[in-house]
């Protein structure tokens, strides 16, 4: 058994209690970058949990022990290892850890320099905090899932990548890595309450500001950047593939228009009379080629066009295969960890990744 001591987080030690949603990507992206941690799992070998469904992937670059929580013994040994983390990640309904008897008095007692990081959609507070919901309830409360979308049909739903990830986990990173600094300092421990709804209106701060300033409409469908420009969206091409176009500055707007054969006078960009005329013939020339074919005229330009790829697709991507952005781990294609780092290499190190007890999680952490 061995533990790679690689990344820039490397000796920050987090106990992570098996979630679904954010909580594993954010421990997924913390085990990435060094930190030492070990996942409490609930079901073994069930094959019917989200934390089995994450298998190679979401669940990479850590060990996992089975507890059963409502045991007092295995209760026991979750608090054995609280006692010499760093951080907690979890991601229950509130009051779940409390009944468990390992809430945050339970684990601070044990462990003053704790991080507690909880992790849920409403909140530990307010009228919602105990409901049922998903990132797709999470965004639409926010305002975000409102401004996604066509005019004429009802808002769509971008995945779980805006509450769930960005509004959740990277705000968990965010939190409990900024909290384990202070806590360096300090030596007092903090409770992070990681909502996300309240990181997915933080994500929402670049329209809020545009909004006071009159340049964003509450109106789906009609602003800069919602895809309803004909130089900033997605065209449909010859063999049924797409390309995305987001030339939006005058300067990438001039090559977009010269890679389609048009004149220099023939629109002027920011013009909305022009606009509808500019999107039918940025549509119709698009249709006369394939995919492929467009991304080889514009690869080598600033007309800020590219390539609409499918997940299969992206790893063969030139860039990404130069950049080993994807890469294949025991046959599973999947994202390399990211960022990188010029004095701390990271990496998936399968040697930490699998069942152990909690006293060979204790030695390891002890090594």
């Amino acid at each position: 058994m061995t533990t790679n001591k690689a990344g820039p987080l490397a000796g920050v030690r987090i106990v992570e209690f098996d979630a679904i949603g954010p909580v594993p990507l954010a421990a997924m992206l913390l085990a990435d970058l060094g930190c030492e941690i070990v996942r409490i799992t609930r079901a073994p070998n069930s094959g019917q949990t989200w934390g089995e469904t994450g298998g190679a992937v979401l669940n990479r670059n850590r060990h996992h022990v089975h507890l059963d929580l409502k045991s007092p013994a295995d209760r026991d040994q979750a608090l054995a290892l609280i006692e010499t983390a760093d951080g907690l990640i979890e991601g229950f309904r509130p009051g779940v850890m409390e009944r468990l008897g390992l809430g945050p008095d339970d684990c601070l007692a044990r462990n003053p320099r704790l991080v507690f990081a909880r992790m849920t959609g409403w909140g530990q507070t307010g009228p919602l905090a105990q409901r049922a919901g998903h990132d797709i309830n999470y965004i639409a409360i926010t305002g975000a899932l409102h401004a996604m979308g066509s005019p004429d049909r009802p808002p769509a739903p971008p995945l779980n990548l805006v509450g769930d990830y960005g509004g959740g986990a990277m705000f968990a990173i965010v939190g409990l890595l900024s909290a384990i600094i202070s806590a360096g300092k300090t030596g007092v421990g903090h409770v992070v309450d990681v909502a996300m709804t309240d990181g997915t209106a933080a994500l929402t701060s670049f329209f809020h500001a545009f909004r006071a300033n009159g340049l964003w409409s509450d109106e789906r469908g009609a602003n800069l950047l919602d895809g309803s420009k004909p130089f900033y969206r997605c065209y449909a091409c010859a063999d049924g593939g797409h390309v995305a176009v987001g030339a939006l500055e005058p300067q990438f707007f001039a090559k977009l228009v010269e890679g389609l054969g048009l004149g220099p006078d023939r629109f002027v960009q920011y013009d909305p009379a022009g606009w509808a005329e500019m999107e039918a013939v940025f549509a119709e020339i698009f249709l006369t080629r394939s995919r492929d074919d467009w991304d080889a005229i514009f690869r080598d330009t600033d007309a800020c066009v590219s390539p609409v790829l499918s997940f299969g697709e992206a790893a063969d991507h030139p860039h990404n295969r130069d950049r080993a952005t994807l890469v294949d781990q025991g046959g599973v294609i999947q994202p390399a960890p990211a960022p990188r780092f010029s004095q701390s290499p990271t990496g998936i190190d399968e040697g930490r990744r699998g069942l152990v007890s909690v006293d060979e999680a204790l030695a390891l952490w002890a090594d």
